[in-house]
């Protein structure tokens, strides 16, 4: 069907159109890509088996829909995809302000346009890009931008009366008839407000201002919030979570794996920066293991969540410094550090919301703690566990390199805007790490190879072994009780 050809309503009788409910829309176009084994919500990740199978159980249900769940948690991208359900184009009234389907005409400007015209009745097309209206929840939020009000400047400037319906100025809601309408953050919205949807979500219908308008409004509602909500600044009234179809309960990645490819989808790098900076596999994991280590942290606010958005902009932090210190540096191309995992701390605290004993630590100090929690979690899935507690006399694989730090009695620095040659050269020097890495790592790429030598630096500060300090141009490593005993 070329719809450039259908300009009149007999024209769209003659190519034998039939229109449909947009929850009809989006099942019939479901069941089509559930046939033919297409991915539905493109994009993503972590959510085959939980909340897309429930999501489209809602669909086939022609529910309207809540995604419950933590900030960060793909709610507003799932209610955007759904747009990719719809038809492309679907024919409505010309003119008309609620997108009117010519067939089943609501509004009065579209019925009677048809009772004038009939079959020469003006038709227009409506992209399904256009088909997704979105309000976010505030407490500003009134009636009348929702549902709509008496325009007094049309009654003027039409000469009717406050009595005559053609006054009426509609709303979001009816002008996004035919469409999907998102709410966001619905517990912000005031109860009162709640209480205006009541009949929209029921009977379809609604009603302005004592007018009696029967409009059955044809809308895919779909609502977002946050279960920190309902406690802090408001709730969902109950008359309207009863009117809701589906409830869907939204996670964070429950792997690493998932959560890299969350991350490297959605992280605005720039093309220079990826030729710059070489970023090592361990890296990657390193990152996603800080976000994993923030949602377990004592110090953080569980049932405020920690935002997938934290590894997104923390990875753009983490390029950036590194890329940052290449270009004083002088260097074309540089291997990531872990010590530049410094440079993702402000990513870090803007993002965590702390309980007391956090605000007593400090965000900056609970940061920096969590990059080493997350190097002390992965250093068992590449080395031996370096235990609590030895036997007197018992050998470990890092003896070697703890007593090449005792002989260090001045420590070892590694600055943050050394070149690569001199931070390579720093590090082979400490041949003890080499005996290690060739034993417990030995398919190790030489490039990366680098990254791991500071790793496993830092994880024995985290395992007791050593001692690290964090100065204004970089980190010191020393043995923990070398200078106490060369003191003596």
């Amino acid at each position: 069907m070329k719809i450039e050809t259908i300009k009149t309503l007999g024209d769209l009788k003659k190519a034998g159109y039939q229109s449909k409910p947009i929850k009809d829309e989006l099942r019939d176009n479901l069941i089509q890509k559930i046939k033919n084994k297409e991915t539905a919500f493109e994009g993503v990740h972590g959510y085959e088996n939980t909340v897309i199978p429930e999501l489209e159980r809602a669909i086939l249900s022609r529910h309207n829909i809540n995604l419950l769940g933590l900030r960060g948690q793909a709610k507003t991208r799932l209610a955007r995809l759904m747009l990719n359900l719809l038809d492309e184009y679907i024919p409505y009234v010309k003119g008309s302000e609620i997108n009117d389907d010519p067939f089943n005409p609501i509004s009065r400007f579209a019925t009677e346009l048809i009772s004038e015209q009939g079959d020469d009745t003006p038709i227009a097309w409506l992209h399904r890009s256009d088909r997704f209206a979105e309000k976010l929840a505030t407490p500003d939020v009134t009636v009348a931008d929702l549902i709509g009000d008496v325009d007094p400047i049309k009654a003027a400037n039409l000469k009717l009366s406050y009595a005559d319906d053609r006054v009426i100025h509609y709303g979001m809601i009816p002008r996004a008839n035919r469409c999907i309408f998102v709410i966001n953050e619905l517990p912000d919205l005031q109860a009162r407000i709640q209480v205006a949807l009541f009949n929209i979500l029921q009977e379809g219908d609604i009603q302005i201002r004592g007018f009696k308008l029967r409009l059955p409004l044809d809308v895919q509602f779909l609502f977002t919030a946050n279960p920190e909500d309902y406690t802090n600044r408001g709730s969902i009234v109950t008359p309207l979570k009863d009117r809701i179809g589906s409830q869907i309960l939204t996670h964070y990645p429950v792997d690493i794996e998932t959560a890299r490819l969350i991350t490297e989808q959605e992280a605005k790098l720039v093309e220079s920066q990826k030729a710059t900076v070489i970023v090592p596999d361990l890296a990657r994991d390193l990152l996603e293991q800080i976000v994993f280590e923030a949602r377990e942290s004592e110090y953080i606010d569980a049932k405020s969540g920690v935002s997938a958005r934290l590894s997104i902009t923390a990875l753009e932090n983490l390029l950036s410094t590194a890329e940052r210190r290449a270009l004083i540096a002088g260097d074309t191309t540089t291997m990531l550090r872990l010590s530049d995992f410094v440079g993702i701390i402000p990513a870090i605290t803007g993002k965590v919301e702390l309980v007391y004993e956090g605000e007593q630590e400090g965000a900056a100090v609970v940061a920096y703690n969590l990059i080493g929690e997350a190097v002390k979690s992965l250093f068992p899935e590449f080395f031996p566990k370096i235990e609590k507690l030895k036997k007197e006399d018992e050998e470990t694989p890092y003896d070697d390199l703890v007593s090449w730090f005792f002989n260090q009695k001045d420590g070892f620095e590694i600055l943050d805007d050394l070149r690569d040659k001199e931070y390579k050269n720093l590090l082979d020097a400490i041949s003890p790490l080499d005996d290690l890495l060739g034993e417990y790592q030995p398919n190790i790429n030489k490039a990366e190879s680098y990254f791991v030598k500071e790793f496993v630096l830092w994880a024995l500060v985290e395992f007791k072994q050593l001692s690290k300090y964090r100065f204004t141009e970089g980190i010191q490593f020393k043995d923990p009780y070398g200078s106490f005993i060369s003191g003596l």
